[in-house]
């Protein structure tokens, strides 16, 4: 892992938890921000799809975390209903609480207290992905599987598969 060189207290978490949780991808920083899927894959030359966007929504009130495949939009009406409750999209403050991150560079993991955590089942045909690492110039190479075992989340599709 590289080190943070801006000191960054959201990165150095994330950092903590990627060690911890035996993750080896180094921690990328870049000069502008990739608050965006589309930003981030144009950054990093890859696909949008390998991008993994850590969304906060609420599932009846209660914070849930979506890792969703920077090619995905999340069906709120559609995932809500397969996890049983109203799924919104968290206002700024709600993130950041859940997270202690902002918008653009919420991290998958390194957040004050765990938060109920689905990933993507699309994620799963890249064999790298990218995450933000806790601040909006950052991102960081893990893969599916990697992503499921550090959050502890359940791989799940959050749009409906056509067919």
């Amino acid at each position: 892992m590289t080190e943070n060189p801006a000191g960054h207290p959201a990165v150095d978490q994330v950092l903590g938890k990627l060690r911890a949780g035996g993750a080896g991808g180094d921690v990328r920083w870049f000069d502008d921000a990739t608050p965006t899927a589309v930003h981030a894959a144009e950054a990093l030359g890859v696909d949008v799809g390998a991008i993994a966007n850590s969304l906060i929504f609420t599932l009846d009130g209660e914070p849930v975390l979506v890792l969703t495949s920077g090619a995905h939009r999340v069906d709120t009406a559609w995932l809500g209903e397969q996890l049983g409750g109203k799924l919104k999209r968290a206002d700024a403050a709600t993130v950041r609480s859940a997270t202690g991150q902002v918008i653009g560079g919420v991290a998958p993991v390194g957040h004050p207290q765990p938060v109920r955590t689905f990933v993507d089942t699309a994620l799963g045909q890249y064999p790298e992905v990218w995450a933000a690492a806790g601040h909006p110039n950052t991102v960081f190479p893990t893969s599916f599987e990697e992503l499921v075992r550090l959050t502890g989340g359940t791989p799940t599709a959050v749009e409906p598969t056509e067919g």
